[in-house]
């Protein structure tokens, strides 16, 4: 379990994070927990608080209702993937949209922009699921952390850099679908956090990006700021 400024951080592969705040509270993002490497026991009794879905995407998406129907958790998301869960069931939802920010429990989540799609992929239909999102969350203690989800790279990533101002971020490195390691060299560039992790890597052979050529792609600056996860590993 790796902390930052009281907050903690566990990384269940692909883009599925855990996230302790200071105060307890338990966020998921993208709890995608049947993938080919998510740990054997990730499904058994999981805490939840919070789960905020970046897009809809079944990778993404993933475990999402039943983790919320198991816990009772808050599902945050756009709008459109918001009336979907409705749906199929889920009651407790915040819908927001980009550049919006929602306070829940000393916790800031901040909705912004990602360049990709976000259709809902549903047993071979597909639903309009908004646009694909990443996600600022501003911990009770004001430790930032950027959860890009899917994205390319893209000029907003400045502005998200200069005016939020994250000490972590989690960037995808594995390319094909998100930003290759070159390019997410380039947005750490753009982004100058404290920390990052990367994510959306290995998970399927087509996922090419890996954290060696991403630490390469890197300026020598940020090279000792990089935590490489394994899907389920605990780092200090």
């Amino acid at each position: 379990m790796a902390r930052f400024g009281g907050v903690k951080v566990t990384w269940f592969g692909h883009s599925a994070f855990r996230f302790i705040s200071p105060n307890r509270k338990v966020i998921w993002v993208d709890p995608w927990l049947e993938h080919p490497l998510a740990p054997p026991d990730t499904k058994e009794g999981p805490k939840a608080d919070l789960i905020l879905v970046t897009h809809g995407h079944s990778d993404h998406l993933g475990n999402t209702i039943d983790l919320a129907q198991k816990t009772g958790a808050l599902v945050v998301a756009i709008y459109e993937i918001m009336l979907y869960l409705q749906k199929k069931g889920l009651e407790n939802l915040q819908g927001m949209n980009k550049g919006g920010t929602w306070e829940w429990e000393g916790i800031r989540v901040t909705m912004t922009d990602a360049t990709h799609s976000s259709g809902i992929d549903d047993a071979g239909n597909v639903f309009p699921g908004g646009e694909a999102a990443g996600f600022i969350i501003t911990f009770e203690n004001g430790f930032k952390v950027y959860h890009a989800g899917d994205t390319g790279l893209f000029g907003g990533l400045s502005l998200i850099g200069d005016f939020y101002k994250p000490d972590l971020v989690c960037l995808p490195i594995g390319s094909l679908f998100t930003m290759g390691p070159e390019e997410a060299a380039y947005a750490v560039t753009l982004l100058k956090p404290r920390w990052i992790i990367p994510m959306h890597f290995k998970t399927f052979p087509v996922l090419t990006g890996q954290p060696e050529a991403f630490l390469q792609a890197l300026p020598a600056e940020y090279r000792d700021r990089v935590i490489v996860l394994k899907p389920g590993e605990t780092a200090e």
